[in-house]
Formats: structure tokens, C-alpha cells, sequence
């Protein structure tokens, strides 16, 4: 497969971008950015490490690599990275290209110097999927969701070595990219939150009951879920708004880009579609322009609808993942009737089901709706 290679989805588009300005490519830990980077035509030569010490002590002198093209993978752990490549941006010869990888959110680890408005792009790499895969069978399906979407489980295909890997990860994560970036005490209960959250995923986050169960501040927790977010460990979905509904105002979601640690099937898989639909989300936002949300219904009388695509005020989507076929879900109908112009899904990770209802609902097989995103 060609992903192996470090093909993803996103190589076109950075090359196409550093035509015109550096490129922030940015996504969790062992996502494949930097296979991504490297596979670039150009770019071995000019590839630096900032956890690499020769290459962090290159970067410091200012001893840069000939090539036209650099690349600079986790430069973000500099303090003064942002004024560092500003200047190299500004005074950069004619032909040289400057790409940059982290897993972080680039856009918000912001050390001092002047600001980088202006001068590059951010595309956000996301695990693999069913449309970048080509899925098109229930067995490779079920693969994909056993596994999870990060190239080495995947492509290793031992549910063992998955499970090996994930829990290395996570231990990685606190252990390495919290302490590079952030100052955390308690790393221990941070472990255990880690550890808590996947058990919690699909239904409203309640910060103070896993306040109680870990023993520390309404504030700490609140910090501790947005250092994840930053790191993108989790991501969390707001509810939805609007004059035509009487939803609920705060509590949200979370869910992880490693679905794999979910551990009940049913919820595993509603992580894997709002897996899906943030990656299309991101994609849309960074390489058309657009300005799209990810979210899901609840409203006072306890409807909910799983997620919601929404473009301004505007609902463009909207998803119900269900773990077996069965009958329409009347709250998908109701969201649909307040919203008619929405595409409106109701899938399955089990059944064969595929039909249209009469309000334009499509009731399918879960790869059909996710063979449509990327």
C-alpha cells in the first residue's frame, strides 16, 4: 500500500504549499509526519531533529544544511522557535523551502518572538481511515477499528502488539511530550486520567465527577484535559446551538485519536466516526479555507444526535452511529426536520442495511458514509 511509503493524504498539498510559504504539518505523536516529510523529493538531506543532539546543536550554531528544502521535526520544544524561523523564513534564499512537524498544536505553542502571521500554512495530519485506506470490506472494517488508525498497529496487524504499543504511547505521551512542553506536578494522577478517560467516552464529560475520583481541583482537571487537547491526545466536541432547538448549553464530549484504547465495542466505534469526521473537518478547514465545527445534539428533553458538521449557523451534517442496524432513531428525525437542507446519516458498524427513508435520511453500512470523507 502506498501509505507504507508515506504517501498520505496530505502529500500533495505540502508540496503544493511550500511553493508559497513554510508549511506546519501537525498531528499526534507516530501519526507519520515525519515519514510524511522525509518521503518529500528533497528532503533527507535537509532534515533536522530537535530531539536529535547533533541536530539540536546544528540548529543553535545556526549551521544549516545546503539543501533547498529543510525540515525541522519537533522544533516546537525550542523556546525561541518562532523568532528563529521567522528569520530564516525573511531571509531565505529564492529556492528554499522550509517544512516543519510536531505533535503538538503548533498554532497555540507560541514561546515569545515576532509573530509567524502570514507566512505559513497549518495541515493537521490525522490517523489513517477508511477512505485513505480504500476499505471496502466488513473484515478490513473491523481491522481498522480493532487496531486503530496509527500506521505501526495498523500495518503490524497483532491486536497483542497493538495493545502493546498503545499503552507504550501513552506512558510516552505524559512521560515525554507533557514534560517537553508543559509543567505538570502530578504526573502519576495524570496517568490515571489518561487511563480514565476512555471509559468515558460518548456520553457528557463531567469534570467534577473525575475530580472526585482522581482527588484534585475542578482546575486542575479542566488544565490537565486542555494539555491533551494541545498535544493531541483527545479532542472534545461543544453541543450544538441554534434558534430552532432548546439545546443544552455546556458539557462536552470527548474522544481519542487512538480509538483503539475505547474499550467497549459500541463506543469504539463512535470514536471512530468522530474520528473520521474531524479529520475530514481539518481537511476541509486547512486546504480549502473553511470555517467548519464539529459537534453533537442534546437538548433539554434528553435528544441526542451523535455529531453535527456545522459551516457558520448553518447544520450541513448530520450523524448517528449505531453499533447494529435496527429502525430509524427518532431523534436523527427529529434534527433532520429542523434542519432539511443537512445530510442527514444513520449508520452501522454490523448489518447490511442500505436505504434512503422519505425525509432524504440515509440509513447504510458504515463504510459507505465513511468512504466519502479522507
Amino acid at each position: 500500500m502506498s501509505t507504507r511509503r508515506g504517501t498520505r493524504y496530505l502529500t500533495g498539498q505540502v508540496e503544493r504549499d511550500l511553493t508559497r510559504k513554510m508549511v506546519f504539518v501537525a498531528g499526534p505523536r507516530q501519526v507519520g509526519k515525519t515519514t510524511l516529510a522525509r518521503a518529500i523529493p528533497g528532503a533527507e538531506p535537509g532534515y533536522m531533529n530537535w530531539d536529535v543532539a547533533a541536530d539540536r546543536d546544528r540548529i543553535q550554531r545556526g549551521e544549516f544544511p545546503t539543501s533547498d528544502l529543510w525540515v525541522f521535526d519537533e522544533i516546537h520544544k525550542y523556546r525561541r522557535w518562532r523568532g528563529l524561523l521567522k528569520g530564516l523564513f525573511d531571509g531565505r534564499r529564492k529556492a528554499q523551502r522550509i517544512l516543519v512537524t510536531g505533535s503538538a498544536r503548533l498554532d497555540l505553542y507560541r514561546y515569545g518572538g515576532d509573530s509567524l502571521q502570514g507566512r505559513y500554512h497549518l495541515l493537521r495530519l490525522h490517523p489513517l481511515s477508511v477512505a485513505e485506506l480504500r476499505i471496502a470490506s466488513a473484515s478490513d472494517f473491523a481491522t481498522l477499528l480493532a487496531l486503530g488508525g496509527f500506521p505501526e498497529p495498523y500495518f503490524g496487524g497483532s491486536a497483542v502488539e497493538a495493545r502493546r504499543w498503545s499503552r507504550e504511547y501513552r506512558m510516552r505521551l505524559v512521560r515525554e511530550d507533557v514534560t517537553s512542553l508543559e509543567r505538570v506536578q502530578d504526573l502519576d494522577r495524570l496517568e490515571l486520567l489518561v487511563a480514565r478517560l476512555p471509559e468515558l467516552v460518548g456520553s457528557p464529560l463531567s469534570i467534577n465527577a473525575v475530580r472526585e475520583d482522581l482527588e484534585v481541583s475542578h482546575k486542575t482537571v479542566a488544565g490537565w484535559l486542555r494539555i491533551l487537547e494541545r498535544l493531541y491526545a483527545l479532542f472534545r466536541l461543544a453541543p450544538l446551538a441554534g434558534p430552532r432547538i432548546r439545546a443544552v448549553k455546556k458539557a462536552s464530549k470527548h474522544y481519542h485519536f487512538d480509538w483503539s484504547v475505547v474499550p467497549t465495542e459500541p463506543q469504539r466505534f463512535e470514536n471512530l466516526v468522530a474520528s473520521h469526521l474531524l479529520k475530514w473537518v481539518h481537511h476541509e478547514e486547512d486546504t480549502q479555507g473553511r470555517d467548519l465545527e464539529l459537534r453533537y445534539f442534546r437538548d433539554s428533553e434528553g435528544r441526542e444526535v451523535d455529531f453535527v458538521v456545522v459551516e457558520g449557523r448553518k447544520a450541513l451534517m448530520l450523524v448517528e452511529a449505531k453499533w447494529s442496524e435496527g429502525p430509524l432513531d427518532p431523534n436523527l428525525r427529529y434534527l433532520k426536520e429542523r434542519y432539511p437542507g443537512a445530510d442527514a446519516w444513520q449508520v452501522h458498524a454490523n448489518g447490511t442495511k442500505d436505504y434512503v427513508t422519505p425525509e432524504g435520511i440515509r440509513v447504510a453500512p458504515a463504510v459507505e458514509f465513511l468512504k466519502t470523507l479522507v
